[in-house]
């Protein structure tokens, strides 16, 4: 089974049924390291912060996924009136994350490459599709409004235009 088979697998099993646009497009967010690893055994303090954040803002919006290349996140991207969204609470996860891997270095992580935030998702023909957001450096301050900004330039080149009609397409 290739990378690719198995993203595919994490996002059918994330949005079985893919020919509705009622919750809006599925995407998944990655925060990967651009050199190492960043899971919970190189980043040990990290992830305490992490955890600390999962268990004090708990929510259905999303699917948190473990990586030894970085944490994922499997989403809705939402379709509002003037455009495409993101829940307040996604893009604080987001920044908590990547607040929580500086701090960690801080604490004694020894992982310290640049982090790139990715977003992935299949267009109309079930094409994977993936876009590098935002490199951060570890000392680099990071902002929601950063994050928010980001991921809004880089997801809406990604939907499909004629929204509404048909959602982007999983299946092979």
């Amino acid at each position: 089974m290739t990378w690719e088979d198995e993203f595919r697998r994490r996002m059918e099993k994330f949005h079985p049924n893919s020919s509705e646009v009622d919750i809006g497009v599925p995407i998944s967010i990655k925060i990967r390291p651009t050199g190492g690893c960043f899971h919970r055994q190189c980043s040990p303090m990290a992830y305490r912060i992490i955890d600390e954040y999962l268990k004090s803002h708990p929510s259905s919006d999303y699917e948190f996924v473990e990586h030894e290349s970085g944490p994922e996140l499997l989403v809705y991207l939402a379709f509002v009136t003037a455009g495409i969204s993101f829940a307040a609470n996604i893009i604080n996860l987001v920044t908590a994350i990547i607040k929580a891997r500086s701090e960690g270095i801080h604490r004694g992580d020894h992982r310290d490459a640049p982090l790139e935030l990715i977003v992935r998702s299949f267009d109309e023909n079930g094409k994977l599709r993936e876009e590098k957001a935002l490199t951060i450096d570890s000392w680099q301050n990071v902002s929601e409004d950063l994050i928010e900004r980001a991921l809004l330039t880089t997801t809406s080149k990604m939907i499909p235009k004629k929204k509404g009609k048909k959602s982007v397409a999983i299946k092979k």
